[in-house]
């Protein structure tokens, strides 16, 4: 019995989860058709962007659904860049995300906790 509950609950999940990314699919092109209407800017246009991304991923750990790191780093990518275009900032933002990206990269590298096995798989040899 207790198979054929965790079965219905990864369908239930797998259906939220479909639910949820399609409508933060939405929202996006909606957000994309009115940034384009209205001429907002790209300042703008990018924060709108990075607030649907960081709302969808909330929303998951809202419905207790993994929240998905690659897309919260992109959302805050998103806001920062919105952010330094709203304000002019004379900087240039790419080398500098750029720079985040790989240290992030290189810290989730070193301080993972799972092993390589001798055969290049992950866990137990």
């Amino acid at each position: 019995m207790a198979n054929k509950y965790d079965d219905q609950t990864t369908v239930n999940a797998r259906a939220l989860h479909r639910r949820l990314e399609a409508a933060g699919w939405g929202l996006f092109f909606i957000w994309i058709g009115i940034a384009l209407f209205g001429h907002v800017g790209w300042g703008v246009g990018l924060l709108g962007v990075g607030i649907i991304t960081l709302g969808a991923q909330l929303a998951r750990k809202c419905f207790a659904l993994k929240w998905e790191g690659f897309w919260v780093a992109v959302g805050f990518f998103f806001v920062a860049g919105g952010i330094w275009k709203l304000f002019n900032v004379q900087l240039g933002l790419l080398p500098i995300l750029c720079i985040v990206a790989g240290v992030a990269l290189l810290v989730s590298t070193l301080i993972g906790g799972q092993e390589i096995n001798r055969t290049g798989r992950i866990g137990p040899a």
